[in-house]
């Protein structure tokens, strides 16, 4: 399970967007500003949670939950040690013809 608190943490160690984090779980921007916007424990259907927490993972976030020995208890997240910066989905921008007769003209 992750809270709406835990989501917008992770993104903050991350240092990433609703947008990127959305490409990093392969779901919609929508779908995430749901998740954040939930009160406490994040709802939605299983699978997008498990894509979400699995990126998260992916991307070295540790997910913290009651009951897990931490120094003063609760939840939270960690950034695991030596992880790499995120690799999002990018999507290609089209070519505009007009730069295409611009070359042509040289």
């Amino acid at each position: 399970m992750i809270t709406s608190n835990q989501l917008r943490a992770a993104r903050a160690l991350l240092n990433i967007d609703q947008r990127q984090t959305a490409g990093l779980a392969d779901l919609s921007v929508p779908t995430i500003q749901r998740m954040e916007a939930s009160d406490g424990v994040v709802r939605g259907n299983v699978d997008s949670l498990m894509k979400l927490v699995s990126a998260l993972e992916n991307a070295g976030i540790e997910l913290i939950n009651p009951g897990v020995p931490s120094v003063t208890g609760g939840r939270g997240v960690r950034l695991r040690e030596h992880v790499a910066k995120p690799k999002t989905k990018t999507t290609r921008q089209p070519k505009t013809s007009s730069s295409r007769g611009m070359e042509r003209v040289r």
